[in-house]
């Protein structure tokens, strides 16, 4: 351990000097200027010496700052890179089901599960950086769609997961239908020539209930829907027996307009 006796020897005994000169009564008027001269020069000494040590560690807390600032930075970056998918800047799998998971211990969920229709063909007459771009371009049309606390998640190559959080089924089933009659309505910017469309799979999970099953009952219609001919909104079959008569007419009503 650091002994500040030892590390200010030379300083204290000019003091102790000092303190013997002042003390001696006979001495000389010179012999106490050349005390004083001496204090005053370790005095300049050490404020010298404080200035160059606060001087490092004003500089030292500086470079901290900035590293620490650097690994913050860092650390959002390396978590957003874990969470997102590279290429649409959506929730990667992993991702949207632990925000799935989390949102069914808190209310009600519905889910939107939709794929590209005939995506392999747009790679293969287009290319993969036209894919590429007709993902980014449907993403973004979905984005204006989705109301402020949805989020999207990317779980295939063509294929997404939209949460709804606190939505009742109807609610999904609209959200889905509009999207479906937005890609009908007009083409993709990066793929003017031909219509992009989707299949959509729609399901509502209670709250405490399994994510398995929540997602298993959208994937199921969204089989219905690629049977039925793809383009278009499907609901799995057993929320019709599940739900009042208004609720099944309107959920009815957004299916057979996506079909039709």
């Amino acid at each position: 351990m650091l002994d500040i006796n030892e590390l200010f020897k030379e300083e204290y005994s000019v003091l102790e000097d000092a303190r013997l000169a002042a003390a001696d009564a006979a001495l000389p008027a010179d012999a106490c200027r050349e005390k004083l001269w001496s204090v005053a020069k370790h005095y300049q000494r050490l404020i010298r010496e404080s200035y160059r040590v606060i001087s490092r560690s004003d500089r030292a807390e500086r470079e901290l700052n900035r590293m620490n600032e650097q690994l913050q930075k860092l650390a959002a970056q390396l978590e957003y890179e874990a969470t997102h998918d590279p290429l649409t800047a959506v929730y990667n799998r992993s991702a949207i089901i632990n925000h799935i998971n989390k949102s069914l211990t808190q209310a009600n969920v519905a889910l939107i599960l939709l794929d590209i229709d005939h995506f392999k063909r747009i790679n293969d007459e287009y290319g993969h950086p036209t894919g590429d771009r007709v993902i980014c371009a449907l993403v973004s049309r979905i984005r204006r769609a989705l109301p402020e606390s949805a989020a999207i998640g990317r779980v295939g190559g063509e294929e997404f997961t939209i949460l709804l959080p606190e939505a009742r089924i109807e609610d999904a089933m609209i959200i889905a239908s509009y999207i479906h009659s937005s890609l009908n309505a007009s083409p993709l910017d990066v793929l003017p020539q031909q219509l992009v469309t989707a299949s959509f799979g729609v399901s509502l999970g209670l709250k405490n209930s399994d994510f398995e099953n929540l997602y298993s009952a959208a994937d199921a219609a969204l089989y219905t829907a690629k049977k039925r001919g793809r383009n278009q909104v499907a609901l799995h079959e057993d929320f019709f027996r599940r739900m009042p008569p208004a609720q099944a007419g309107i959920a009815l009503a957004c299916q057979g307009s996506s079909a039709s």
